[in-house]
């Protein structure tokens, strides 16, 4: 990837691409599709190699990197795109989901702290109100064609405590090279990702948010950065979670999930080197993995489309040593500042008769929370590997940088289903 460049996405035609002629009913949209659609309702800035990568950025919807592909322009659409939503075209205070395989929250979700609930109510989904900060309004491109595209937003927020926050918000995309992918993962796996006959698309976001306000403290709440993934989900797709090892009794629980309530023995596995979560969008789940297990690296594959998703975020050393937000409903919480690191989701209905938000899985990470004063900022990068090959080359990788058998996972969570 050594021509990395930038560009804007023009209104598209439906003989701009042979696909737009041939989509099948039923059938995903490929990239050029989504493209397409997309480009007809808001701006898109695409960063391309000029190859197979591409990746579609839409400044007006907060910034969120919306889909990406690695095998052009008729290659799979990975980020899921809320095609309903998107076309009815009618704002939603609890969530404006016009989908995005990658968007910058804030948190925390829950307790005494949560952005997302009003002073008094009980925190339940029929409560649950987006902050309007990151929920509507466009965010500025300050980059110059050629440049790494960047953009900025300034952002108002409450707490459940009534704690105020003014905020400068920044957020870059740009596509990694392989440079980047030897440092992310090693010489060894960064060569079986960039061989020939293998497709990939890898990108990183950098997110920095810079304190306008009062001084922040622990008292009052403090906020994280949060990047949440939503990705195309599928009856034989899995998320991928490693997890440092050790005794419970030392460590903690490998896992958290009981965010709402048990999930199914056959929809969560742990093997002794990760946890496996089923990724359908037909229940909907959540996990988390705690400050003492997390790994800086997790992912998902996708049997169906060979398609293996790698996840990398930028952690402290020591993530115990410093404080993370804990999103769980509810409280006031008796540890608010201790809480996971990375989260996977998997959609369905909230109750029965109801309608989920997707269908979608999500990988997610946050950045640690800090006491900022006036000028002050936190950042966090968040990256997105998507890699597309034969099964003997993807389970070479998954050995190297997830630490497990795919076959293993394969017959886990799926034979015999």
């Amino acid at each position: 990837m050594s021509r990395l460049f930038i560009v804007l996405a023009v209104l598209l035609t439906a003989s701009a691409s042979p696909a737009l002629a041939a989509k099948p009913k039923g059938r995903p949209m490929c990239y050029a599709e989504t493209r397409h659609f997309l480009s007809k309702h808001t701006k898109v800035i695409e960063l391309t190699d000029g190859d197979h990568a591409r990746v579609a950025v839409c400044p007006e919807w907060q910034g969120r990197v919306m889909t990406s592909t690695c095998n052009g322009l008729e290659g799979l659409s990975f980020g899921f795109v809320n095609d309903e939503f998107i076309t009815a075209g009618k704002p939603n205070p609890h969530f404006n989901n016009y989908g995005a395989e990658e968007r910058l929250w804030l948190s925390p979700e829950g307790g005494q702290f949560s952005l997302w609930f009003a002073p008094g109510t009980p925190q339940n989904l029929d409560n649950w109100l987006t902050p309007p900060a990151f929920n509507e309004g466009a965010w500025k491109v300050v980059s110059a064609p050629g440049e790494p595209l960047r953009m900025t937003a300034a952002i108002k927020l409450q707490n459940t405590s009534g704690t105020q926050f003014h905020l400068d918000v920044a957020r870059g995309v740009r596509l990694l090279n392989d440079s980047d992918l030897k440092q992310l993962f090693g010489e060894s796996a960064a060569a079986r990702i960039t061989a020939p006959g293998v497709r990939h698309v890898a990108y990183e976001t950098d997110n920095c948010l810079t304190n306008r306000g009062d001084d922040m403290t622990r008292e009052k709440g403090l906020l994280s950065i949060w990047i949440l993934g939503m990705m195309n989900c599928g009856p034989q797709t899995v998320v991928i979670a490693p997890y440092k090892t050790g005794e419970e009794a030392d460590l903690g629980p490998v896992v958290k999930s009981d965010y709402f309530g048990t999930v199914p023995a056959e929809r969560l596995r742990t093997l002794p080197e990760a946890v496996l979560l089923r990724a359908d969008g037909h229940y909907r789940s959540k996990v988390g993995i705690s400050q003492r297990r997390v790994r800086n690296v997790l992912g998902s594959i996708d049997f169906k489309h060979n398609v293996l998703t790698l996840v990398s975020f930028s952690m402290p050393a020591d993530p115990t040593k410093v404080l993370y937000m804990n999103n769980q409903w509810g409280g006031p919480l008796a540890q608010p500042y201790r809480g996971d690191v990375a989260n996977a989701y998997n959609d369905g209905p909230p109750a029965p008769g109801k309608k989920g938000l997707g269908p979608f899985y999500e990988i997610e990470s946050l950045s640690p929370a800090r006491e900022l004063k006036q000028g002050e900022s936190l950042s966090h990068q968040h990256r997105t590997i998507h890699i597309q090959a034969e099964p003997a080359v993807l389970a070479e990788l998954a050995k190297e940088v997830l630490g497990v058998d795919l076959e293993k996972v394969k017959s886990t969570m799926l034979d015999g289903k």
